[in-house]
């Protein structure tokens, strides 16, 4: 008896134990779906969030790209613009020469063929003056040689063009630097001249022993004709509301360095315009930054050449300056493709 007690009580404990792990098991099921629901759930608001981030990438290498494409659209303002203007001077001296050559050429021709036609040495003497013949054949050659000149202006203007627009190879190469600052400054030559506001912006180059750098010649153009166009801007912007006699007295100038310091090819940019305060200075070189009005800078110009001259040259831009007495911008390539 005691036997079949003991057998029922075990069989209710294995009953109740049972139940209790049945319930267990219900709730390890009703957990374990609730937890699947809520990782299908997290893994939608997730993959969600992973669109949303991939579109908003999109949507901001689009607006750098834009930005960029802003940047270079500037760049080739100036070099339009400059472009035009030098070759406009040549163009119109050679043309006007041209007209005055031709009449000079017509009347040498009617001369000669007076001589053909064997007129009396009185007619030949009458016409030589009426045409001033003593003077022509001075002034000829002259007019030759100064339409050489503006031949050889145009042929140089071109050169600097090509080398402008030459694509960059995917590889470093051997460059001379004082040639990409020369055709900069050709470039740039039209905004250096004098106009109603201010006198001409004086360009003192002090030009080192360099040897050929490796690097990237259409990249590091355009980091020089940032450098310098922003140094006009900032002489243009000194000189606004001061007196043509006082500027003139004062003089602006850019001032451009070149040397060789432990293994590196320093390029020297200095203006004596206005300065940069420290505040501006510390966020010169970051993104969208400008001290522009709206519509005159993008933002990119500095940060670009950073950008160039940092991580695709291994070398270093530094800008020195304090407020009052103008700025320096220190450009600092390696001499060997590390």
């Amino acid at each position: 008896m005691d036997t079949i007690d003991d057998l029922e009580r075990q069989i209710q404990e294995l009953e109740k134990a049972n139940r209790i792990l049945t319930k267990k098991l219900e709730r390890s099921e009703k957990n374990r779906i609730q937890l699947e629901e809520t990782h299908e759930r997290q893994q939608r608001l997730l993959y969600q969030a992973i669109q949303g981030l991939e579109r908003s990438l999109h949507e901001l290498q689009q607006a750098q790209l834009q930005l960029v494409q802003s940047e270079k659209m500037s760049a080739l303002g100036n070099l339009v613009a400059g472009v035009a203007h030098e070759i406009n001077n040549p163009v119109g001296f050679v043309a006007g020469n041209l007209c005055e050559a031709q009449r000079s050429f017509a009347d040498l021709c009617d001369h000669l063929n007076l001589y053909r036609t064997q007129a009396p040495a009185s007619v030949l003497e009458e016409h030589a003056e009426a045409i001033h013949l003593d003077f022509l054949l001075e002034d000829l050659p002259e007019i030759l040689t100064s339409m050489e000149v503006g031949c050889d202006r145009i042929r140089n203007i071109s050169t600097s063009l090509r080398a402008f627009a030459r694509a960059d190879k995917d590889y470093k190469v051997p460059y001379d630097i004082h040639e990409g600052l020369d055709n900069t400054l050709l470039i740039l030559k039209y905004r250096l001249r004098a106009n109603e506001s201010r006198p001409a912006i004086e360009v003192m180059t002090d030009y080192g022993q360099l040897p050929l750098i490796p690097c990237f010649p259409g990249q590091l153009k355009q980091v020089l004709m940032n450098i310098i166009a922003n140094a006009i801007d900032a002489l243009d912007e000194y000189s606004n509301g001061l007196g043509y006699e006082a500027i003139e007295a004062r003089g602006n100038y850019i001032k451009i360095q070149t040397s060789v310091i432990e293994e590196q090819a320093i390029i020297r940019i200095t203006d004596n315009g206005k300065g940069i305060s420290e505040e501006i200075k510390d966020n010169i070189f970051d993104y969208l930054f400008t001290t522009k009005e709206m519509g005159k800078g993008t933002g990119l110009g500095l940060a670009i050449a950073h950008q160039i001259i940092v991580e695709k040259h291994g070398g270093l831009l530094e800008v020195n300056s304090q407020l009052g007495e103008g700025a320096e911008f220190v450009i600092r390539l390696p001499l060997t493709d590390c």
